[in-house]
């Protein structure tokens, strides 16, 4: 949401909504938005009739369901398309990797003496964007707000002080723990903001030692990102394999742990 009250999102079909035209959604009684403009980069400013919009989606909302789960989205979708350990509402899509852990297993992780840092990193439309641009460093990335609190700070600079080894969870853990990298060595630092951090080969993680991540589609940022985690022909090779075996895609899809020189 912008500060005068307009979201930003997207809509089809585009071509027919053109600024003031009005939209009417199902089972409000007539209520809905205006189209206010739409932006270069095809989403659309647009101004709700009910302030209360975090309420409205939840009346009136539906999760985008993958395309290999043939069947409407339920209620229940809307707990399930969700971290047990989500805190802050905010970003457009689950940090999916974090899908496939459960209050037990979080649990088991440290009785055996893991120790969670939580972050947060709020999901936006540009992640899901594939890169258009005849050369890597020519294409624009997209911003997400992002916080690392003093305490999840000094969980990190800790482990890594004791020889330990972080391992995120997630591509968003890796933007925001590799944006809040102090300018030498491996610590960081808590802060909040935006972060347009763009990490593709051959950079290397600075304070990452490993990523658990979900599969994701080519010619993607996401991909790119995994990639610094090891070489570009060790991940496609794994990527062959994940289609071979018929592993799952997309948000509700399968998961690996990429640890650099760990795969062959």
């Amino acid at each position: 949401a912008s500060t005068d009250g307009r979201w930003r999102c997207l809509l089809r079909p585009g071509r027919r909504l053109r600024p003031g035209s009005r939209v009417t959604l199902d089972g409000l009684g007539g209520a809905g938005f205006v189209v206010c403009e739409r932006a270069a980069d095809g989403s659309f400013e647009i101004a709700f009739d009910d302030a209360d919009v975090l309420a409205l989606l939840d009346r009136v909302g539906q999760v985008p369901l993958p395309p290999y789960i043939r069947r409407e989205a339920t209620p229940e979708d809307s707990r399930r398309y969700q971290t047990v350990y989500a805190a802050q509402p905010g970003a457009v899509a689950a940090p999916t990797a974090g899908l496939h852990f459960t209050p037990e297993i979080l649990s088991r992780l440290q009785e055996q003496g893991v120790r969670l840092a939580r972050v947060t990193l709020h999901v936006g439309p540009g992640t899901f964007r594939p890169v258009q641009a005849e050369r890597v460093e020519d294409h624009t990335m997209h911003e997400e707000w992002y916080c690392l609190s003093p305490e999840a700070a000094e969980t990190v600079n800790a482990t890594r002080a004791g020889g330990g080894r972080v391992v995120a969870v997630g591509t968003t853990s890796v933007r925001t723990l590799e944006t809040c990298a102090q300018p030498t060595g491996s610590r960081v630092a808590a802060g909040s903001g935006t972060t347009s951090i763009f990490l593709y080969p051959p950079q290397q993680p600075r304070v990452c030692d490993g990523l658990l991540t979900n599969f994701h589609l080519p010619k993607s940022t996401l991909l790119m990102l995994v990639c610094c985690f090891s070489t570009m022909s060790s991940v496609l090779a794994a990527y062959r394999l994940a289609v071979e075996k018929r592993f799952r895609f997309y948000s509700y899809g399968d998961c690996m742990l990429v640890m650099p020189g760990e795969l062959p």
